[in-house]
């Protein structure tokens, strides 16, 4: 039986009790609660997460293995390469945090997921990821060509840890774009590990790869506790640390950057 949250209660389930690999729903952990701003952080803090679609109750998730993104080992391919080089130095182009989140919001729950008939971010879910925002805890990372969002993602912060939630593109690799930028953003604030929750092939080739839920949970304890980065803002400097590659400091530039040459675009 899957236990039911107490609505006056914050507490989950030790996240060992759930579902194993060969049950229906490998990793559901807990079913009912809430979606208030308290939980979702109680909830974030231990690994946990809301995934549940229409007509269902709210449904609580610990996956093992949990797929994971460490900055420090994002690939990034010659084609990618090109197309980020391309987006900077293009007139128009750039990345923008935490300006259109409903609209980031409402592009990834009405992006057709394969295997997926519907989506999992309902209205309820929107609203209090919007509300979590408001508050500075979700952030979006946009980005923009010639005024119009042709890409991103969102994803929850707590401490130095980075949960991604969803990402949508309506131009080829906008969403990549959207993920290097949030990487840069990760190396420059001294967060190591973006959390991913599910295996793909897509985030493999981006360089994630699973880790056991204990290491995951022992890396939250050791991050999520640390103070949370306070300016999101997205400088173009930030680039320099795919230079860098390392999650180190970025290389110094050879000379100022103006607004065309430091914007991310296609």
């Amino acid at each position: 039986m899957i236990p039911w949250l107490d609505d006056d209660s914050l507490e989950f389930p030790p996240t060992r009790r759930a579902l194993g690999p060969r049950s229906d729903a490998p990793g559901l952990l807990a079913a009912g609660g809430d979606l208030r701003p308290a939980r979702l952080r109680a909830a974030y803090a231990q690994g946990i997460f809301p995934w549940y679609s229409e007509g269902q109750p709210i449904l609580w998730w610990s996956t093992e293995p949990r797929m994971v993104l460490k900055t420090a080992d994002f690939k990034l391919s010659r084609s990618l390469r090109k197309t980020l080089a391309r987006f900077r130095r293009t007139p128009g182009c750039d990345i923008r945090v935490d300006t259109a989140t409903d609209v980031v919001l409402k592009a990834c729950a009405s992006t057709p997921r394969d295997g997926q008939a519907g989506t999992w971010i309902l209205p309820d879910m929107q609203q209090a990821y919007l509300q979590l925002a408001q508050e500075g805890t979700v952030h979006s990372v946009e980005t923009w060509m010639d005024g119009e969002l042709v890409g991103g993602l969102y994803g929850v912060n707590l401490g130095r840890m980075f949960y991604g939630e969803s990402m949508f593109m309506r131009r080829t690799d906008a969403s990549k774009i959207a993920l290097a930028a949030l990487v840069c953003l990760c190396r420059e604030h001294g967060i190591p590990w973006i959390d991913c929750q599910q295996q793909t092939g897509h985030l493999a080739s981006l360089g994630a790869a699973p880790v056991t839920r204990a290491a995951f949970e022992s890396h939250l304890a050791q991050y999520v506790g640390q103070p949370a980065p306070q300016d999101w803002t997205y400088h173009p400097r930030l680039w320099a640390h795919l230079e860098a590659g390392d999650g180190g400091p970025p290389a110094p530039e050879e000379g100022p950057a103006d607004a065309s040459d430091a914007a991310p675009t296609l």
